[in-house]
């Protein structure tokens, strides 16, 4: 197994980082490596776990939908862990990992979110750009209420990755660079679907 490399440079260490985990592709240890990076990526880890999924998916597609499960999977644990960490050690650890990413203005962002919309600004936050472990953190520094969070955290990301796995499967490698391509405008459209399910049984309930 290649040892991680690492510079001074944030760009150069990410890149390295994310040439690490796509090694694991054409490993026998590449569903163990999408889990654990999914973990991570969930609570401090830069690189998501998407492209080692689509890698993965399109060597053998037939399981693709079972690798998004493991991504959901090491997601939701991760996510649970990043609310730890804000729950427990926002000053100490959190607070170090969203100023890493140079996102407290996200994070602020994160915390109107939460304010107006509770458990939907979770749904949301595992298709948006900004980066999910600043959402995880922020729940747990904010004190969300945890059923509620690991409910729209497991929907919001089982979304995601099924919506990857589950085209991979269908249309076969083929369409690999198409969801490359337009993954932010997939997930776009997915928060869409799902914010206009939620309004519709929000509305339909009252």
């Amino acid at each position: 197994m290649r040892e991680i490399p690492m510079t001074l440079s944030p760009t150069r260490m990410i890149r390295q980082l994310y040439d690490w985990v796509m090694s694991f592709a054409r490993s026998p240890y590449g569903a163990w490596a999408l889990f654990l990076v999914a973990i991570a990526e969930s609570s401090f880890f830069p690189v998501p776990p998407d492209f080692l999924l689509i890698a993965l998916a399109v060597a053998n597609p037939k399981r693709s939908l079972w690798f998004a499960a493991i991504a959901t999977a090491g997601s939701v644990i991760g996510a649970g862990i990043g609310y730890w960490i804000g729950l427990e050690f926002y000053e100490r650890l959190g607070r170090p990992i969203v100023e890493f990413y140079g996102a407290q203005d996200s994070y602020s962002h994160v915390q109107s979110l939460y304010r107006e919309w509770d458990s939907l600004a979770v749904g949301i936050a595992g298709f948006t750009p900004i980066p999910f472990k600043v959402f995880t953190i922020a729940a747990g520094a904010f004190q969300l209420d945890l059923f509620t969070f690991f409910l729209a955290s497991s929907i919001s990301r089982g979304a995601r990755f099924c919506l990857v796995g589950g085209l991979i499967w269908w249309f076969g490698p083929g369409i690999r660079t198409f969801i490359e391509r337009y993954l932010n405008w997939l997930a776009v459209l997915a928060v869409v679907l799902f914010v206009g399910g939620f309004l519709i049984i929000r509305y339909a309930i009252n």
